[in-house]
């Protein structure tokens, strides 16, 4: 079992940067595929990015190649969303997520969520 907490959301102005970071507890946590998801008020969670559990594969949804990176260091259990070029549409809830070894788009995939962190861009 893992428990996910998500940090470093905030308001940023259009076109400006912030850093995700999920920590992670339990000694496994390389061995599970990780997402980002958001969702934004009155709309359905979507999937943004995933990493494999080694961290050799990435992929992004496709409003976001581009301007977001999702890394993870194991060794201090914890993943990343580099998310660059920030616009008024990428305002939402942004949860973490772990499940499988490989890669998941799917909400189903992921077997434990965080509790979400806010992300507002104003323009």
């Amino acid at each position: 079992q893992v428990q996910l907490v998500e940090s470093g959301g905030g308001l940023v102005q259009a076109g400006g940067s912030l850093r995700l970071s999920c920590a992670a507890s339990g000694r496994t946590f390389s061995s599970y595929g990780m997402g980002w998801f958001r969702q934004a008020p009155g709309k359905e969670r979507e999937f943004v990015a995933a990493i494999s559990a080694s961290g050799g594969y990435t992929d992004y949804t496709d409003s976001v190649k581009g301007r977001f990176t999702i890394s993870r260091d194991n060794a201090k259990n914890t993943l990343y969303l580099q998310m660059n070029s920030l616009k008024p549409e990428d305002t939402a809830v942004y949860y973490c997520a772990a499940g499988d070894y490989g890669l998941g788009y799917a909400l189903s995939y992921y077997d434990y969520w965080g509790q979400g962190t806010q992300v507002t861009v104003s323009s």
